[in-house]
């Protein structure tokens, strides 16, 4: 009866309501074959007990298994109770006690089977919480190394895309800016050597300007902030709207007569928005530059509104058809639409109905 009460606990864990119900089978046979053996075979049912609420994932059989076991192990205490009251001489002596010990002794089994099996229960109940718990705190730590890792990589192609930004803005406008000059002083450095020479000065001044930003841009990399995203005052971002004039002056410089105007009263606004208004700008008299023919005229306007500013670059040139027929990789225009989304700004891009092309941005100011 011993290997009967104890043999099926080796596979408790695999069989929890199995091992419990054979277990308390093997119990009841013990008393019944009336085996001089009280204490072992409570511990081997408890365990049983306990491992059905420890161990088993479907959790209503487990709670209706234990409530099956139990009740019976209770109407087996009952009928032990009412047998022993039915036969006089089981009974003790009644002596001088308040209770009489037949019920003392009553109370005593019911109390005793109660925290036997509400302890069973109670910690099998437990164990399972705490084993779900830090299943759930095992997956969560997975979801949060992934995460991490997710952000990091995140973290590292937003570093990229705003290094190849940086750069596009450096380079492509003062690179092309040499380029309209290189060619224009090419073309007249013999009829016209005063021309050549100028125009050789704008490469010179536009070469010395490029390597400048880029000088200033790679000490900002070097010397990131707190949260990695704020650039100092000096950085090539943090270019203002009084360049906006000296913008104007190099297109012009460069062939094609680009008018700057401001309408509405100048204020001061926030840095960012400077900065993306400047970068904007810069991008949209590159592209003229480089697309929008030899003849054609740039405007340049900047308008305070009362609750931001409207950026607007326009020219006369062939527009979307100069635009299409290069072989340009857009990334200029996709750098003016992160740009303006990063402050919550509205731009519109594209041909005009008139002729030419437009580039108007609205940044929020408050």
């Amino acid at each position: 009866m011993v290997v009967a009460n104890a043999g099926p606990l080796a596979v408790r864990r695999r069989f929890p309501m199995s091992v419990a119900v054979v277990a308390a089978l093997a119990f009841a046979a013990t008393q019944l074959l009336r085996v001089p053996e009280g204490l072992f075979v409570n511990f081997t049912l408890f365990i049983a007990l306990y491992t059905v609420g420890a161990w088993c994932s479907d959790r209503v059989r487990a709670e209706a298994v234990r409530w099956f076991l139990i009740l019976g192990m209770f109407a087996w205490v009952f009928l032990a109770i009412v047998f022993r009251w039915s036969v006089p001489s089981a009974l003790p002596g009644d002596g001088d006690s308040v209770i009489p010990p037949f019920v003392a002794n009553s109370l005593l089994s019911i109390i005793i089977n109660l925290v036997y099996f509400g302890a069973a229960w109670y910690s099998g109940n437990r164990a399972w919480t705490a084993a779900v718990a830090k299943h759930d705190l095992d997956e969560r730590t997975v979801e949060l190394a992934a995460e991490r890792e997710r952000s990091a990589a995140q973290a590292v192609a937003l570093e990229r895309v705003r290094i190849a930004r940086e750069l596009h803005d450096v380079v492509a406008h003062h690179v092309s800016l040499m380029g309209v000059q290189a060619g224009a002083a090419r073309r007249v450095i013999d009829r016209d050597p005063v021309q050549a020479a100028a125009s050789l000065g704008v490469v010179e001044d536009s070469a010395r300007t490029a390597v400048e930003e880029l000088r200033r841009m790679l000490g900002t990399l070097r010397q990131s902030d707190a949260d990695g995203h704020t650039l100092p005052a000096d950085a090539p971002s943090t270019e203002g709207l009084a360049r906006l004039p000296e913008l104007a002056a190099a297109a012009t410089t460069a062939g094609h007569d680009t008018g700057f105007s401001i309408v509405g009263d100048v204020r001061p606004v926030p840095p960012t928005v400077a900065a993306v208004a400047y970068r904007i700008a810069q991008e949209a008299v590159t592209n003229v530059l480089k697309h929008a023919g030899h003849d054609a005229r740039a405007d340049l306007r900047l308008r305070y509104l009362p609750d931001g500013l409207e950026l607007e670059v326009t020219d006369t040139g062939a527009g979307a058809r100069a635009s299409r027929s290069t072989a340009g990789s857009g990334l200029g225009h996709v750098g003016m639409r992160e740009r303006v989304a990063a402050v919550g700004g509205r731009i519109e891009i594209g041909p005009r109905a008139r002729g030419g092309y437009l580039v108007r941005a609205w940044l929020p100011t408050a």
